[in-house]
């Protein structure tokens, strides 16, 4: 990943960028779009993600993965634990809050956002846009973290770039092997409140319940105090997060 990069100053959005890129151009895989400057970042739940220019890794990377439409959840899980490797050697307390936040010490580090491109039943290529707050020391939202918050340190983005990229070709190397049910086994083991009671809600009401397991399509499974429940990605969270 990232031998073939295209930096461009500022820009809306680097998944746009990509997404248009692979889309008019032959594209190889592992093309990386970054910017020092993301001024309409997208996150999960249509959320904005928004960066302190140069201070932060705002990118995207394409990918042209072998998965069918409805297999995409495994490219989330191992997108997820690539960032989360990367952390881990910075910081410890990292966790992955379903389906794909990284979290240090309870407070979020960075975002993911996967898109794809589908020709039928075939999916033709994924983009996957992260936003992981580096050298940023002031945020809008207080559940919002970076790396030199946790560590106090000043860091080198292109440096930082390389060894995460690195780790996330990892990742993506041990998926294209087929090792797809130790991918699920890693992510259950660092999925954030896993086997805890906790509240939740989900737009209508609150309730307690423990997360069980995240199933092969992504549905975040809690078991209530009615049995186990199945959740898409915008029809719970954490009440606490809510």
């Amino acid at each position: 990943m990232g031998k073939n990069l295209v930096f461009v100053p500022d820009c809306h959005s680097t998944n746009s960028l990509a997404m248009d890129l692979a889309q008019r151009t032959s594209s190889v895989e592992g093309t990386v779009v970054i910017t020092d400057n993301q001024y309409s970042g997208r996150g999960q739940r249509g959320n904005l993600w928004i960066s302190e220019p140069e201070k932060n890794l705002t990118f995207s990377v394409l990918l042209k993965p072998n998965v069918q439409p409805d297999q995409q959840f495994i490219l989330t899980q191992l997108i997820a634990l690539g960032v989360a490797d990367y952390v881990k050697t910075k910081t410890p307390g990292v966790k992955i809050k379903w389906p794909n936040d990284i979290l240090v010490n309870e407070k979020k580090v960075c975002g993911i956002l996967i898109e794809s491109s589908l020709a039928g039943a075939r999916v033709q290529f994924v983009i996957v846009g992260i936003g992981l707050n580096i050298n940023q020391t002031v945020f809008r939202n207080p559940r919002a973290t970076s790396l030199k918050l946790e560590t106090g340190k000043e860091y080198n983005l292109n440096q930082e770039l390389n060894e995460l990229l690195q780790l996330l070709e990892a990742r993506y190397l041990r998926f294209r092997e087929g090792n797809l049910a130790a991918i699920r086994a890693d992510y259950h083991l660092q999925l954030y409140r896993v086997g805890e009671r906790h509240l939740f809600a989900d737009g209508r009401t609150r309730f307690y319940g423990t997360i069980e397991a995240v199933d092969e399509f992504g549905r975040l499974q809690v078991l209530t105090d009615e049995g186990i429940r199945k959740f898409d990605l915008k029809e719970i969270a954490f009440a606490d997060w809510a």
